[in-house]
């Protein structure tokens, strides 16, 4: 009979995804319908996973054809409750419109009043008040030429974005007001007017203020992100080759000798396995760049990260232009993890099918444990074979496991690695910076049991802790089809790197051997 105290793992992971729901609800409230219906999305998304492990922690076990209907019926509620979704933003986008439509009149009211009162005063006054209402800047910038200030304050309009206000910001400036109009379309005819008039020398944001209004930041384009110096390169080149080295060295690690007592014979048997981690790392980089090359984004050399243990913790980059709007930082950042994850699963798979009596690799058993979901495929593959205390596994087993671990690693929602890209293209970037806390925080723990947890805690710190600049068009979200793969992609990496308890693998190896006494 399950108890807490024989798994307490299980139930944290029940507990923590309570909080998160509650936590989620509490958030979407605030939000009306449409922050409701949002969170029963993510609910109907993930509940699947979190009744098939809740069940099998409590030893009930679904079969397959029930968690395939569960999938599938999951997939389908989620598709109608974003169609349910698109209906109620439009309608509230229509209430919005009409709103503004409302205040416009007043405001332009309020306007033909001043005029009048204008009239009524002296000459004097009358030029004073004249000036001021050319113009709704309420402070001059220095920064920026008032002449430029003139023409960027012509780009808006009362059937795009209707400016109240100008404030210093930065080199720049921002613009408060209403958006009249879809963000992406009204982003796009603002930044053609302002190509139009000032050229290349300022670049237009659309954000959300602190009270979550939408506002215009008109920057100078030399803030741009700058191109990898000839510094950067060669740093960029002696990481790669450390990395070389260090995968070399745990290929020879995990086969039981040091590669430099030995280097010819460490070169021929460590060899294939540094080439399997170099085939993740490179399926990544490859990943990463050829959707950021459909999408005309620029991404500078990547900084490969070498670790001993596993060869590479994978690897930093950043971006060398600006980005059009969240979808397309969703995109690139979650094609690098996408490719590297399908290969190491596949070679994964492909180890475990290969693996028999008198394979390469002899480890014990209870290392499936280390993970969820590499404890479950290897049960479910190999069945029987993991309940003897040495198992004999294929090379190709080892390779994809690293290669899962590198790409979990790399999904971790914090700062700037792929985890917290995507997390801010979704959620937005206070939530983002909420996650890359929480992760800091899990990984300081962490690391009273495994010294990799700090050493990776250390790098997120100093170099990877801040979240990625904003897009240019900030406001227009991810499709449905985007939040599902992050939410998937989130769940993958948890598994991944959560420990699969000694309670739980016995329930595992019960029921595949349940499973194979009915298909015999």
């Amino acid at each position: 009979m399950f108890t807490t105290s024989e798994n307490p793992l299980t139930a944290l992971i029940v507990l923590a995804a309570a909080v998160v729901l509650v936590w989620g609800l509490y958030r979407a409230r605030k939000y009306g319908k449409l922050g409701i219906l949002a969170w029963l999305q993510s609910v109907v998304l993930m509940a699947p996973w979190l009744l098939f492990f809740g069940l099998l922690g409590l030893g009930i076990y679904i079969n397959l054809a029930t968690v395939l209907f569960l999938i599938v019926a999951s997939a389908g509620l989620y598709i109608y409750l974003g169609k349910k979704m698109r209906a109620a933003g439009t309608d509230s986008l229509l209430q919005q419109r009409r709103s503004d439509k409302i205040k416009s009149i007043e405001e332009t009211s309020k306007e033909l009043g001043k005029k009048e009162a204008i009239e009524e005063t002296s000459k004097e006054s009358e030029k004073k008040e004249t000036a001021e209402k050319a113009s709704p800047t309420k402070e001059i910038i220095p920064i920026i030429p008032a002449e430029d200030i003139k023409k960027i304050q012509d780009i808006f309009g009362v059937d795009t974005f209707f400016a109240t206000e100008t404030i210093p910001y930065q080199e720049g400036a921002i613009f408060k007001g209403n958006l009249r109009g879809e963000p992406a379309a009204v982003h796009q005819r603002l930044s053609t007017s302002l190509s139009e008039k000032q050229g290349d020398r300022y670049r237009l944001f659309l954000v959300e203020n602190q009270e979550g209004r939408p506002v215009a930041i008109v920057l100078p384009s030399r803030n741009d992100p700058q191109t990898t110096t000839v510094g950067q390169k060669i740093l960029a080149v002696i990481l790669a080759l450390a990395t070389i080295v260090t995968s070399l060295a745990a290929g020879g690690l995990l086969q039981g000798f040091d590669i430099f007592s030995d280097f010819s014979r460490g070169m021929v048997k460590a060899g294939p396995i540094a080439i399997g981690i170099w085939a993740v790392l490179l399926a990544h980089e490859i990943g990463h760049r050829l959707i950021a090359k459909r999408y005309e984004v620029r991404i500078g050399w990547p900084f490969f990260l070498p670790t001993w243990q596993i060869g590479s913790f994978g690897s930093l980059n950043r971006f060398e232009s600006l980005l059009p709007n969240r979808q397309v930082l969703f995109d690139v950042a979650i094609a690098g993890p996408a490719a590297g994850g399908i290969l190491s699963l596949g070679m994964l798979i492909a180890g475990l099918l290969l693996s028999h009596p008198g394979s390469l690799f002899q480890v014990p058993s209870q290392l499936f444990q280390g993970s969820i979901l590499v404890g479950t495929l290897a049960r479910v593959v190999m069945g029987s074979a993991l309940g003897q205390q040495l198992v004999d596994v294929h090379p190709l087993t080892i390779i994809g496991w690293i290669g899962l671990v590198i790409t979990a690693i790399n999904l971790m929602p914090a700062g700037q690695l792929d985890g917290g890209r995507i997390v801010q293209a979704i959620y937005g970037r206070k939530v983002a910076g909420l996650t890359t806390i929480a992760t800091l925080i899990v990984l300081a723990i962490a690391s009273l049991a495994n010294p990799l947890a700090l050493y990776w805690a250390a790098l997120i710190v100093f170099l990877q802790r801040d979240l990625e600049r904003p897009s240019l068009n900030e406001i227009t979200e991810p499709d449905d089809q985007r939040a599902a793969l992050a939410l998937l992609a989130l769940f993958l990496m948890l598994v991944t790197l959560i420990p699969l308890s000694s309670t739980l693998a016995g329930q595992l190896l019960s029921a595949v051997s349940q499973l194979l006494a009915v298909s015999s």
